[in-house]
């Protein structure tokens, strides 16, 4: 026995018949090897089935109870006196005390895979493929031709919602794997991944990008512009900004059509001319000449 047959349905030691029959067909529906082909789906499928047929039937849950693992070495006549098994026109049948209580395993089987000798309809599975957006093309939204991998070569055209986040889905219904004896497709699941920008970087739903300005601009103060996915914005900068500052701009961030929209944030960053003119030089010798300001020094 791998492990405690309660644990193997997950299910309380004093669950009754009506939560471990649920127990069962849940994890009977996912562990199925028609269905699930993991490398480990069939032995848990023998498993939770065993389980079951030992739970559900309640001298031998009994016996289960009262001697552990070793419970198949005692002798049923040294257990309470409860329920039998028995053959029944070539189907195991547990029948309870008044021979009408109990459970027809292969009709509870076959409830949840269908009859009439075959699996009923099974739903197709979900399935999975990454959708590469742009910062611009996740904060716009739109509708947008995609082409996935492993499709020939297929294109769906995808609504892509205002301010998509990264690892956000966007579902494609019934376009995922197909179904089973006129079981419904499953769907088809595009995980967003927006690529990184030279400009701007996103957390969540707020964007970060630099704001670089010139000396005069941060000692002296002023309004400029900022370039965000949605346009250009104005920012105000008061004087004597130094670099390293950040700016919070409220709801200039990535859209959220169900909420609040993220933040925009600058980060400030003094630029100086690479190669100053000789009038620019000549401002800057003057500016050093009549300033006491010393950066180096704590103020």
């Amino acid at each position: 026995m791998a492990r405690d047959f309660y644990e193997a349905l997950g299910v309380s030691r004093d669950a009754g018949t009506e939560e471990i029959q649920q127990a069962y067909r849940k994890l009977a529906r996912r562990y199925h090897p028609d269905i699930n082909h993991d490398p480990g789906a069939e032995d848990r499928f023998k498993e939770i089935n065993e389980a079951y047929q030992v739970l559900s039937d309640p001298a031998t849950r009994r016996r289960y109870d009262r001697f552990g693992p070793d419970f198949r070495q005692i002798p049923e006549d040294m257990a309470d006196a409860g329920p039998r098994r028995r053959r029944a026109g070539g189907r195991s049948v547990h029948f309870g005390p008044d021979d009408g209580g109990g459970i027809d395993f292969e009709d509870l089987f076959g409830s949840i895979f269908g009859s009439g000798g075959g699996f009923g309809p099974i739903p197709g599975a979900d399935q999975e493929a990454e959708l590469v957006l742009s910062v611009e093309e996740a904060y716009r939204g739109g509708k947008r031709r995609v082409s996935v991998d492993g499709r020939g070569g297929r294109e769906y055209e995808v609504t892509i919602p205002p301010g998509v986040t990264d690892g956000q889905r966007i579902r494609l219904p019934g376009e995922g794997g197909q179904g089973r004896g006129r079981g419904a497709a499953g769907d088809l699941l595009l995980r967003v991944r927006i690529a990184p920008h030279s400009r701007y970087r996103l957390e969540g739903r707020d964007i970060h990008v630099v704001l670089p300005l010139a000396p005069w601009e941060a000692a002296l103060g002023a309004h400029v512009p900022v370039s965000t996915p949605g346009g250009e914005v104005k920012v105000r900068v008061r004087p004597g900004t130094s670099s390293g500052r950040r700016l919070r701009l409220r709801g200039e961030g990535m859209p959220n059509p169900g909420g609040r929209p993220g933040d925009l944030f600058t980060e400030i960053r003094i630029m100086v001319p690479p190669r100053p003119t000789a009038r620019e030089r000549e401002l800057f010798e003057e500016l050093a000449a009549a300033s006491d300001f010393d950066p180096r020094r704590g103020h």
